[in-house]
């Protein structure tokens, strides 16, 4: 019987008779639900008392910020996070997220500075995709930050207070999340989109920065 070899879970013709395979369907299990849960809580505390310590020169207002912050890393990290995993889900590689202990613990030693760098965690891809989807599952995560932070742009002029804080903090904080994984060294997101597309990368770094220069000048 004549075989043909498939090199990618994309390249396979799913709803071909003979192919009973289904693209899985987005899924967490309950250790990747217990991490998430963990990853943003620590987050969120860690970015209200860096983000109190930096506007305010003390944590009076770090309850304040506790809801913007939370909302902020729910649409920046988790949403990034969760692009990642459902892209390498249609591609048929198993992904899941696992947190990074010693970087939430960072994030939250180094917030009482009023700094904080996160390195909370990633999407974990089982299998070896090619570059071309690798790249691809990569560049998921600072699109979805970065259509986050153009949909909310347009909102702040016309938005004031509270409502207008937080909407500028996701707008924000979205964008320099897509800058910073768009760096292309270490594990970053840029290193893999770089080594698929130079092109798609240059634009998309050009993108976040834009994004982020026009969150900040409407805050």
């Amino acid at each position: 019987m004549n075989r043909k070899m498939y090199y990618s879970f994309h390249d396979i013709p799913f709803g071909t008779p003979g192919y009973g395979y289904q693209r899985p369907a987005l899924r967490f299990s309950r250790r990747e639900i217990v991490e998430l849960f963990i990853s943003i809580t620590i987050l969120s505390l860690a970015f209200s008392i860096a983000r109190s310590r930096m506007a305010y020169g003390d944590y009076g207002r770090m309850v304040y910020l506790m809801l913007s912050s939370f909302l902020a890393v729910i649409t920046a990290f988790a949403c990034h996070e969760v692009a990642h995993k459902y892209v390498g889900m249609r591609y048929g590689y198993w992904s899941e997220y696992r947190m990074f202990p010693q970087g939430l613990l960072l994030a939250l030693l180094l917030s009482f500075t009023g700094f904080l760098f996160a390195a909370p965690g990633a999407v974990v891809i089982f299998g070896s995709p090619p570059k071309e989807e690798n790249g691809k599952i990569s560049a998921a995560g600072p699109a979805t930050n970065m259509l986050i932070s153009a949909i909310c742009i347009p909102l702040l002029p016309l938005i004031g207070g509270m409502a207008g804080e937080i909407v500028g903090g996701i707008a924000a904080i979205n964008a320099f999340l897509a800058f910073f994984n768009l760096i292309p060294f270490g594990p970053l997101d840029g290193r893999k989109i770089l080594a698929w597309n130079t092109g798609i990368w240059a634009a998309m770094l050009v993108a976040s920065i834009t994004l982020f220069v026009f969150s900040m000048g409407l805050l």
